[in-house]
Protein backbone atom coordinates (compact mmCIF):
# COMPACT_ATOMS: atom_id res chain seq x y z
CA UNK A 1 0.00 0.00 0.00
CA UNK A 2 1.44 3.00 -1.03
CA UNK A 3 1.99 5.71 1.63
CA UNK A 4 0.47 8.99 0.99
CA UNK A 5 0.83 12.41 2.69
CA UNK A 6 -0.90 14.33 5.03
CA UNK A 7 -2.08 17.75 3.94
CA UNK A 8 0.36 19.04 7.17
CA UNK A 9 3.26 17.08 5.69
CA UNK A 10 2.76 18.34 1.90
CA UNK A 11 2.58 21.75 3.44
CA UNK A 12 5.92 21.48 5.10
CA UNK A 13 7.60 19.92 2.17
CA UNK A 14 6.37 22.42 0.13
CA UNK A 15 7.75 25.04 2.57
CA UNK A 16 11.34 23.52 3.17
CA UNK A 17 11.28 24.14 -0.81
CA UNK A 18 10.73 28.01 -1.00
CA UNK A 19 12.98 28.53 1.52
CA UNK A 20 15.57 26.26 -0.42
CA UNK A 21 14.71 28.06 -3.82
CA UNK A 22 15.26 31.36 -1.85
CA UNK A 23 18.56 30.21 -0.52
CA UNK A 24 19.67 29.62 -3.86
CA UNK A 25 18.35 32.66 -5.52
CA UNK A 26 20.09 35.20 -1.90
CA UNK A 27 23.87 32.67 -3.01
CA UNK A 28 23.51 33.38 -6.36
CA UNK A 29 22.78 37.67 -5.99
CA UNK A 30 25.86 37.50 -3.40
CA UNK A 31 27.70 35.21 -6.17
CA UNK A 32 26.51 38.57 -8.87
CA UNK A 33 27.73 41.02 -6.38
CA UNK A 34 30.91 39.95 -5.61
CA UNK A 35 31.59 39.31 -9.38
CA UNK A 36 30.21 42.59 -10.20
CA UNK A 37 32.69 44.51 -8.09
CA UNK A 38 35.27 42.27 -9.01
CA UNK A 39 34.59 43.38 -12.61
CA UNK A 40 34.26 46.96 -11.60
CA UNK A 41 37.67 47.03 -10.05
CA UNK A 42 40.60 48.66 -12.08
CA UNK A 43 44.06 49.10 -11.05
CA UNK A 44 45.41 52.87 -12.04
CA UNK A 45 48.21 55.13 -12.10
CA UNK A 46 48.42 58.90 -12.50
CA UNK A 47 50.56 61.41 -12.04
CA UNK A 48 50.95 64.33 -9.54
CA UNK A 49 52.30 67.57 -9.50
CA UNK A 50 56.17 66.14 -9.07
CA UNK A 51 55.87 64.17 -12.14
CA UNK A 52 55.91 61.11 -10.11
CA UNK A 53 53.72 58.07 -10.37
CA UNK A 54 50.81 57.67 -7.83
CA UNK A 55 49.45 53.85 -7.76
CA UNK A 56 45.33 53.53 -7.20
CA UNK A 57 42.95 51.44 -7.22
CA UNK A 58 39.32 52.34 -8.88
CA UNK A 59 35.70 50.74 -7.92
CA UNK A 60 33.76 52.09 -10.69
CA UNK A 61 29.65 51.99 -9.92
CA UNK A 62 27.07 50.24 -12.73
CA UNK A 63 24.71 53.08 -11.69
CA UNK A 64 25.82 56.44 -13.36
CA UNK A 65 25.16 58.50 -10.19
CA UNK A 66 28.83 60.81 -11.03
CA UNK A 67 29.53 59.96 -7.33
CA UNK A 68 32.94 59.15 -6.26
CA UNK A 69 34.66 58.70 -2.57
CA UNK A 70 38.23 59.47 -2.05
CA UNK A 71 39.90 57.43 0.25
CA UNK A 72 43.19 58.82 2.25
CA UNK A 73 45.33 56.48 4.23
CA UNK A 74 47.68 57.33 7.46
CA UNK A 75 50.97 58.47 7.42
CA UNK A 76 52.74 55.01 7.10
CA UNK A 77 49.80 53.06 5.48
CA UNK A 78 48.66 52.21 1.64
CA UNK A 79 45.51 51.95 -0.10
CA UNK A 80 44.46 48.85 1.09
CA UNK A 81 44.16 49.67 4.68
CA UNK A 82 45.35 46.09 5.43
CA UNK A 83 42.41 44.58 3.57
CA UNK A 84 39.72 46.64 5.77
CA UNK A 85 40.41 49.79 2.72
CA UNK A 86 39.42 47.76 0.20
CA UNK A 87 36.74 45.84 2.11
CA UNK A 88 34.52 49.05 2.59
CA UNK A 89 36.04 50.49 -0.74
CA UNK A 90 33.94 46.90 -2.63
CA UNK A 91 30.75 47.65 -0.06
CA UNK A 92 30.56 51.06 -1.18
CA UNK A 93 30.53 49.97 -4.63
CA UNK A 94 27.67 47.98 -3.89
CA UNK A 95 26.03 50.95 -2.49
CA UNK A 96 26.23 52.78 -5.58
CA UNK A 97 29.22 54.68 -5.30
CA UNK A 98 32.22 55.07 -7.12
CA UNK A 99 35.55 54.75 -4.91
CA UNK A 100 39.09 55.63 -5.35
CA UNK A 101 41.80 54.45 -3.33
CA UNK A 102 45.44 55.17 -3.57
CA UNK A 103 49.12 55.47 -2.23
CA UNK A 104 50.36 58.78 -0.81
CA UNK A 105 54.23 59.62 -2.35
CA UNK A 106 56.50 57.33 -1.39
CA UNK A 107 54.14 54.91 0.29
CA UNK A 108 53.02 50.84 -1.02
CA UNK A 109 52.92 50.90 -4.89
CA UNK A 110 53.38 54.58 -5.51
CA UNK A 111 56.95 56.59 -6.52
CA UNK A 112 59.13 58.63 -4.41
CA UNK A 113 60.84 58.98 -1.21
CA UNK A 114 58.51 58.26 2.46
CA UNK A 115 60.96 60.47 4.53
CA UNK A 116 60.53 63.58 2.59
CA UNK A 117 56.69 63.40 3.01
CA UNK A 118 55.39 66.95 3.83
CA UNK A 119 51.72 67.95 4.30
CA UNK A 120 52.22 70.37 1.51
CA UNK A 121 53.18 67.04 -0.39
CA UNK A 122 50.08 65.28 0.40
CA UNK A 123 47.83 67.93 -0.13
CA UNK A 124 48.84 68.03 -3.72
CA UNK A 125 48.86 64.24 -3.92
CA UNK A 126 45.03 64.26 -3.20
CA UNK A 127 44.61 67.23 -5.28
CA UNK A 128 46.11 65.64 -8.22
CA UNK A 129 43.61 62.60 -7.25
CA UNK A 130 40.66 64.87 -7.67
CA UNK A 131 41.68 66.24 -10.99
CA UNK A 132 41.70 62.36 -12.26
CA UNK A 133 37.96 61.92 -10.62
CA UNK A 134 37.32 65.22 -12.07
CA UNK A 135 38.94 63.94 -15.61
CA UNK A 136 36.69 60.87 -15.04
CA UNK A 137 33.47 62.72 -15.37
CA UNK A 138 32.19 62.99 -11.65
CA UNK A 139 30.76 65.56 -10.44
CA UNK A 140 29.87 65.14 -6.43
CA UNK A 141 33.65 63.67 -4.91
CA UNK A 142 33.77 63.20 -1.17
CA UNK A 143 36.84 62.76 0.61
CA UNK A 144 37.32 60.26 3.88
CA UNK A 145 41.26 60.14 5.36
CA UNK A 146 42.03 58.35 8.54
CA UNK A 147 44.26 60.10 10.51
CA UNK A 148 46.87 62.23 8.87
CA UNK A 149 44.66 61.21 5.92
CA UNK A 150 41.96 63.02 7.37
CA UNK A 151 44.27 66.20 8.35
CA UNK A 152 44.99 65.93 4.77
CA UNK A 153 41.54 65.91 3.37
CA UNK A 154 40.59 68.98 5.52
CA UNK A 155 43.66 71.21 4.20
CA UNK A 156 42.75 69.88 0.75
CA UNK A 157 39.06 70.68 0.90
CA UNK A 158 39.74 74.19 2.51
CA UNK A 159 41.36 75.21 -1.12
CA UNK A 160 39.18 73.07 -3.46
CA UNK A 161 35.36 73.59 -3.87
CA UNK A 162 35.35 70.61 -6.22
CA UNK A 163 35.03 68.41 -2.93
CA UNK A 164 31.43 68.52 -1.84
CA UNK A 165 32.12 66.71 1.58
CA UNK A 166 34.50 65.10 4.19
CA UNK A 167 34.98 62.59 6.38
CA UNK A 168 37.71 62.18 9.19
CA UNK A 169 38.55 59.07 11.20
CA UNK A 170 40.68 60.05 14.26
CA UNK A 171 42.13 63.26 12.29
CA UNK A 172 45.17 64.97 14.56
CA UNK A 173 43.76 68.94 15.17
CA UNK A 174 47.31 69.59 16.02
CA UNK A 175 50.58 67.56 14.43
CA UNK A 176 53.01 68.82 15.97
CA UNK A 177 52.58 68.73 19.61
CA UNK A 178 51.92 65.08 19.03
CA UNK A 179 55.29 64.81 17.00
CA UNK A 180 57.30 67.78 19.34
CA UNK A 181 55.81 65.65 23.34
CA UNK A 182 56.59 68.65 24.93
CA UNK A 183 59.44 70.58 22.81
CA UNK A 184 58.86 73.72 21.84
CA UNK A 185 59.86 73.76 18.14
CA UNK A 186 61.51 71.38 15.54
CA UNK A 187 65.19 73.13 16.55
CA UNK A 188 65.14 71.14 19.42
CA UNK A 189 65.24 68.02 17.97
CA UNK A 190 68.59 66.66 17.23
CA UNK A 191 69.80 65.32 14.45
CA UNK A 192 67.99 66.15 10.62
CA UNK A 193 65.42 63.11 11.74
CA UNK A 194 62.12 63.09 13.45
CA UNK A 195 61.25 59.60 15.05
CA UNK A 196 57.36 58.32 15.12
CA UNK A 197 55.99 55.89 16.53
CA UNK A 198 57.33 53.02 18.93
CA UNK A 199 59.74 50.14 18.72
CA UNK A 200 60.00 47.78 16.44
CA UNK A 201 57.45 49.88 13.92
CA UNK A 202 59.78 53.55 14.17
CA UNK A 203 59.06 56.04 11.44
CA UNK A 204 61.36 58.42 10.29
CA UNK A 205 60.81 61.28 8.42
CA UNK A 206 62.60 64.56 7.79
CA UNK A 207 62.59 67.69 10.10
CA UNK A 208 61.26 69.46 7.24
CA UNK A 209 58.12 67.77 8.08
CA UNK A 210 57.46 69.69 10.92
CA UNK A 211 58.06 73.27 9.73
CA UNK A 212 55.70 72.35 6.90
CA UNK A 213 53.01 71.10 9.00
CA UNK A 214 53.49 74.56 11.06
CA UNK A 215 52.01 76.74 8.42
CA UNK A 216 49.08 74.84 8.37
CA UNK A 217 45.98 75.72 11.10
CA UNK A 218 43.53 72.94 10.96
CA UNK A 219 41.18 74.85 13.40
CA UNK A 220 41.25 77.80 10.83
CA UNK A 221 40.95 75.57 7.55
CA UNK A 222 38.29 73.42 9.19
CA UNK A 223 35.41 76.23 9.04
CA UNK A 224 36.22 76.59 5.20
CA UNK A 225 34.77 72.94 4.85
CA UNK A 226 31.50 75.01 5.56
CA UNK A 227 28.82 74.72 4.08
CA UNK A 228 29.56 71.36 2.37
CA UNK A 229 28.62 68.39 5.23
CA UNK A 230 31.83 67.69 7.34
CA UNK A 231 31.91 64.09 9.35
CA UNK A 232 34.36 63.81 12.38
CA UNK A 233 34.42 60.37 14.34
CA UNK A 234 36.86 59.38 16.52
CA UNK A 235 37.58 56.50 18.59
CA UNK A 236 36.96 57.22 22.58
CA UNK A 237 40.32 54.63 23.23
CA UNK A 238 42.47 56.23 20.97
CA UNK A 239 45.88 56.76 22.60
CA UNK A 240 47.85 57.64 19.60
CA UNK A 241 45.59 60.85 18.65
CA UNK A 242 43.23 61.81 22.01
CA UNK A 243 39.28 62.04 21.23
CA UNK A 244 40.38 66.14 22.15
CA UNK A 245 41.48 66.44 18.69
CA UNK A 246 38.20 65.22 17.05
CA UNK A 247 36.35 67.87 19.78
CA UNK A 248 38.66 70.49 18.73
CA UNK A 249 38.20 69.64 14.64
CA UNK A 250 34.40 69.88 15.41
CA UNK A 251 33.81 72.69 17.29
CA UNK A 252 36.46 74.82 14.85
CA UNK A 253 33.96 73.45 11.85
CA UNK A 254 31.21 75.41 10.11
CA UNK A 255 27.69 73.57 9.66
CA UNK A 256 26.20 71.37 8.57
CA UNK A 257 28.81 68.69 10.76
CA UNK A 258 28.64 65.53 12.85
CA UNK A 259 30.44 64.65 15.34
CA UNK A 260 30.87 60.42 16.43
CA UNK A 261 32.33 58.86 18.90
CA UNK A 262 32.96 54.88 18.74
CA UNK A 263 33.22 53.62 22.31
CA UNK A 264 36.24 52.13 23.04
CA UNK A 265 37.69 52.05 19.74
CA UNK A 266 41.42 52.33 19.25
CA UNK A 267 43.50 53.89 16.46
CA UNK A 268 43.11 51.68 14.65
CA UNK A 269 39.20 50.47 15.04
CA UNK A 270 40.40 46.96 15.07
CA UNK A 271 37.55 45.73 16.70
CA UNK A 272 35.31 48.43 15.79
CA UNK A 273 35.70 49.18 12.24
CA UNK A 274 32.60 48.02 10.82
CA UNK A 275 30.92 50.74 13.34
CA UNK A 276 33.08 53.38 11.75
CA UNK A 277 31.86 52.16 8.22
CA UNK A 278 27.98 51.99 9.92
CA UNK A 279 28.51 55.70 10.88
CA UNK A 280 30.27 56.65 7.53
CA UNK A 281 27.61 55.05 5.49
CA UNK A 282 24.48 56.62 7.29
CA UNK A 283 26.31 60.07 6.77
CA UNK A 284 26.72 59.58 2.87
CA UNK A 285 23.30 58.65 2.59
CA UNK A 286 21.87 61.33 4.42
CA UNK A 287 23.87 64.37 2.76
CA UNK A 288 24.42 62.69 -0.38
CA UNK A 289 21.09 61.06 -1.33
CA UNK A 290 20.60 59.68 -4.92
Amino acid sequence: MRYKKTRKEISWTIYLQIRYREGIIKACRNITKRRLCNMNEEKVTFINSRNLKLSGIFYNSPIDTKSVVITCHGLSGTKSGGGKAIDMGKELNRKGWSVFLFDFTGLGDSEGIFEEMTLTRQIDDLTCAVDWCVGKGFKRIVTQGRSFGGTTAICQAAADKRVKGVCTWSAPAQIQKLILRGKNSADEIKGDYVILGQKPDLIYLKKSFIYDVEKYDVTALSPMISPRPFLVIQGTADLVVPPTNATTIYNSAGWPKELVFIEGANHEYNEHYKKVWEAFFNWLAKEFPG
